[in-house]
């Protein structure tokens, strides 16, 4: 059987090292590779599909919105996210689930038991959506989403505020609003953490920084320095692949051996190129 994660860029992920040690663990002789997939390239690839082969596909950005419009059948994750990180296929059936949410549920609870009332998240796409949500699980009841393009933020707003706790979510510009609560997550690009924006979130006791590579970036960076809780991109990956392994293959995905190959993976990346 195959499986795949989707995306563009693709060649950073660390899906296939998780994935691979996962089968490893069940004796699983299945295989999952990386595929570039730019924006509109979705449907193509479905269509192409050998589905007597084809399992499952992990999704990544520009990709967890795109396939909305192409697969009906979906979970009440994916209906309240907006958005989409799973399709598992099963002969001519298709559905969408979203492992994110419940990913990074677990991923928070591992490294924080603390309250969770008011949260900032950095970043307006979806996976700040799903994010967002996941700590509005957690007892979050204001979400305040800065985003570099405060007006591209409607969908994220839309998501959050459609949870059943009915939160109160505001949008500002991520150059200069205010950051507070007790969890920041970030879900933009190491680039657009300046130095000021570090040092607006230095208050906040839990840094939630989505991203694995490079690592570790400016925010998770500071939030060793100081002490603070951090949970990582990597726990959020694992959390949610576990999750995914479970969908795909129908025995749950092997935790600390998936969580061990990621750390290796990053490692090697660390360290680089071997002589000779």
């Amino acid at each position: 059987m195959r499986c795949a994660v989707l995306g563009d860029p693709i060649a950073h992920s660390l899906s296939p090292v998780l994935h691979r040690a996962a089968y490893d663990v069940l004796g699983l002789d299945w295989t999952y590779d990386a595929v570039r997939v730019p924006s509109g390239g979705l449907a193509d690839l479905l269509g192409g599909l050998d589905r007597d082969t084809w399992r499952g596909l992990s999704l990544t950005m520009p990709l967890k919105r795109e396939v909305l419009g192409l697969v009906e059948e979906r979970t009440a994750a994916v209906a309240l996210t907006g958005a989409a990180n799973t399709v598992v296929l099963d002969g001519d059936r298709t559905r969408l689930d979203n492992t994110d949410l419940p990913g990074a549920v677990a991923a928070v609870r591992e490294r924080w038991d603390g309250e969770v009332s008011v949260v900032t998240v950095l970043g307006a796409g979806a996976t700040a959506a799903s994010t967002g949500l996941a700590l509005c699980e957690l007892g979050a009841r204001e979400v305040r989403l800065l985003a570099r393009s405060p007006q591209r933020a409607a969908e994220t707003v839309a998501a959050i505020a459609a949870h059943a706790s009915a939160p109160t979510v505001t949008v500002g510009a991520i150059d200069d609003a205010s950051v507070r609560g007790e969890v920041v997550v970030s879900t933009v690009p190491a680039a657009v953490q300046t130095e000021g924006l570090v040092r607006r979130c230095e208050a906040v006791p839990v840094v939630f920084e989505v991203l694995y590579d490079p690592w570790p970036t400016p925010l998770a960076a500071a939030a060793s320095h100081d002490g603070r809780v951090l949970v990582t991109g990597l726990d959020l990956l694992v959390h949610q692949a576990v999750l995914q392994v479970g969908l795909f293959t129908g025995h749950p995905g092997p935790l600390d051996a998936m969580r061990a190959a990621g750390q290796a993976a990053l490692r090697a990346r660390a360290a680089g190129p071997s002589d000779g």
